[in-house]
């Protein structure tokens, strides 16, 4: 089995990033895209980054074209929208594939782990979010339409545990 930790990404802005980098937070994974109907979500993902970062808990950002084109600029101009659009502070990470055999391995690592309905692996969209506990665990995937707000909850949960 992967651990999480061993697992490494490009950062939005090019540089090498190890997951061991998170070691001891609670993580929220996101696949995101800036022309999806879902990215005002941006706004939440931000606001529980804002609320909870002092406590050990971050928002990890990949942003995906693999649905319909919906995030098609390079890393600068997906960087330059999050920030200037979305105030993201969150780390965000450099554009990859979540499906299929290109997938990066953080993203079959989560498909693995919490797989969505009838044991699927395939991410049906953008926004699915992983969160993960403190131990590198993921304790549950949330489909594209709940809203960051709703896993505040959960967050706190892992964040106590």
């Amino acid at each position: 089995m992967t651990d999480i930790y061993d697992i490494r990404a490009r950062n939005i802005t090019g540089e090498e990033r190890a997951l061991g980098d998170f070691r001891g937070q609670v993580m929220l994974i996101v696949n995101t895209a800036s022309k999806c109907g879902f990215t005002p979500q941006f706004t939440g993902l931000e606001a529980l980054y804002e609320k909870y970062k002092g406590q050990g808990f971050a928002v990890l950002g990949f942003p995906c074209n693999q649905f319909l084109n919906q995030d098609p600029g390079d890393e600068q101009e997906i960087a330059s929208f999050c920030s200037m659009d979305y105030g993201v502070t969150f780390p965000m990470f450099a554009k990859i594939e979540v499906n299929g055999p290109g997938a990066h391995p953080l993203f079959q690592h989560l498909t693995q782990e919490a797989p969505g309905l009838l044991g699927s692996k395939a991410i049906k969209w953008n926004f699915t979010k992983f969160l993960v506990d403190r131990n590198g665990r993921v304790v549950d995937r949330y489909a594209p339409t709940t809203k960051p707000e709703d896993i505040a909850k959960d967050i706190e949960k892992a964040l106590a545990g």
